[in-house]
């Protein structure tokens, strides 16, 4: 059952559309001097899109707010990652090689706002606003992938990956037109298990491995609940070796570019 407790994504809303009201603005006057459409202010106002940050710098100037909606959209961004991912989001930032297996969605740091917005919408359990928090979380991670020292990237996805509808036609398309540009990425490789091998290591769940710059391992488990966050040696040895097997299961860097190419226009 979703809380009843008000995101800061609603609040940012609240406070735009009482803000909109005392200036004497309709929704389509706010909408024609900022250059966007009725509708976003809308789905804003209402907790129910992220805006940007050239939307909410328009809003500050044009509601001559002072900068209030610039700091609270830093309070929405702060708060937008459920507080027990929260860790795992300052690992991936200092590490140095990040090693991701998903045996059944594309990676979160992959994944376009609409293909993620789906993912999160999926299991009905989340409020809108607190889907459209998770879906911002998501794309600010993604900036680790064009730092200036990003980490070395290599991901095993399973060919059902590739395969499953998330979303609509449209979305998925978007999708993998985006997933074929971030594997061209010098640091990024994309590895799949193709169908045929069957069973595998892999379909006991996805899993993280990520190296730090002092050599340590730092690994990530998702369950249902939460995430769990280790670097228990034997845990990571454990794992180290299941990554091995997937790796050695999986089809080179070439061939799952061509399969990824094959499989995208399936959804064109």
């Amino acid at each position: 059952m979703a809380s009843g407790r008000v995101t800061t994504l609603e609040f940012l809303g609240g406070e735009l559309r009482r803000a909109r009201k005392e200036s004497g603005l309709s929704q389509e006057d706010l909408a024609q001097r900022i250059n966007y459409s009725s509708s976003l202010v809308g789905m804003v106002e209402i907790g129910h899109r992220t805006p940007s940050q050239d939307f909410i710098a328009r809003v500050d100037a044009e509601l001559a707010a002072g900068g209030l909606f610039e700091r609270m959209l830093n309070l929405v961004r702060a708060d937008a990652a459920p507080p027990w991912f929260r860790e795992w989001i300052s690992v991936e930032k200092e590490a140095t090689l990040i090693r991701w297996f998903e045996p059944c969605l594309i990676p979160g740091l992959f994944q376009t706002e609409a293909y993620a917005r789906a993912v999160l919408r999926g299991g009905g359990l989340l409020r809108e606003s607190e889907v459209e928090q998770r879906v911002a979380a998501r794309m600010e991670r993604q900036t680790i992938l064009s730092k200036e020292r990003s980490p070395e990237v290599v991901v095993v996805v399973d060919e059902a990956v590739l395969r499953r509808r998330v979303g609509e036609a449209a979305v998925m398309a978007e999708q993998f037109e985006h997933l074929l540009r971030v594997i061209e990425l010098p640091h990024v490789d994309l590895h799949v298990v193709p169908a045929e091998i069957g069973m595998h290591p892999g379909l006991a769940g996805p899993f993280i491995l990520a190296k730090m710059p002092d050599g340590g391992e730092v690994l990530h488990l998702d369950t249902p609940l939460r995430a769990q966050i280790t670097d228990r040696p034997e845990d990571v040895d454990s794992l180290q070796r299941r990554w091995e097997s997937l790796r050695g299961e999986a089809l080179p860097r070439r061939a799952s570019r061509e399969l990824v190419q094959e499989v995208a226009k399936s959804w064109t």
